[in-house]
């Protein structure tokens, strides 16, 4: 398979990278980063006119439009694996999923896709339980919460569709029946763990799910480009993977 990276001079573009190269079963035929001068790569997905099967997007929302126009306008299929989209980018996402097959997910990890679908069962055998989302990550990070805490907790609104998501308890006042509380702890060099707390009263279920290298991101970036492979347009997600 043939792979355009996008955002292949970040943290996890390069690792990325290196997982393709050990693996072997896989080419990088283009790398993109905007960082990139005259002759180390490319800054710009357009100006990449060869041959490829798939691009994977590990950059940035903000390079959402170009993403998608890129691949659209290609026949290509590509692995969003950023996180942070505003509602116009995640409109444009759903544009291009017309098109062309997408992969979009806010945790590259199977793993995660495992605990999102064990959340989602636990939460329709306890109904009246309160459900709290503790996310931690690295202090470099950028959104909050997380865009795993979001796909996690969008899993169990499945089971629970009059409920409300709290981002962060910061007023006085008891916890209502219908909330899902998300909180974000940053700090260090944490990789990302993420804990779910499902307390029925008299018994308390916790899930929960430890990122400890980021090569696992990698990985499912790349199962998820070989699960695009001969697929048709649409929208795809880890739980297409896991079914």
């Amino acid at each position: 398979m043939n792979i355009i990276l996008n955002g292949s001079n970040g943290r996890m573009g390069r690792i990325v990278a290196e997982a393709v190269e050990q693996g072997g079963a896989h080419a990088v035929v283009a790398k993109v980063d905007w960082s990139y001068a005259a002759g180390d790569g490319y800054s710009e997905l357009k100006q990449y006119e060869g041959p490829a099967d798939v691009v994977i997007d590990f950059s940035s929302h903000a390079a959402t439009q170009a993403v998608t126009e890129y691949c659209v306008s290609r026949g290509l299929p590509v692995v969003i694996a950023t996180t942070g989209q505003t509602d116009a980018e995640l409109d444009m996402i759903r544009a291009a999923a017309k098109a062309v097959p997408v992969f979009l997910s806010g945790n590259m990890s199977i793993g995660v896709a495992v605990l999102a679908d064990l959340a989602r069962r636990a939460a329709a055998m306890f109904p009246e339980a309160d459900i709290e989302i503790i996310e931690r990550h690295h202090n470099q990070k950028l959104d909050v919460p997380s865009g795993t805490a979001l796909l996690l907790a969008r899993r169990i609104q499945e089971a629970r569709p009059d409920s409300e998501l709290l981002i962060g308890r910061h007023e006085n006042g008891k916890r209502t029946r219908r909330e899902i509380g998300i909180h974000s702890l940053r700090y260090g060099n944490e990789v990302g763990t993420h804990e779910i707390i499902i307390a029925a009263g008299n018994e308390t279920l916790t899930l929960k799910h430890e990122a400890e290298d980021r090569s696992l991101f990698a990985r499912g970036a790349l199962a998820a480009a070989e699960f695009l492979a001969g697929r048709e347009p649409g929208l795809y997600d880890m739980k297409d993977i896991v079914k």
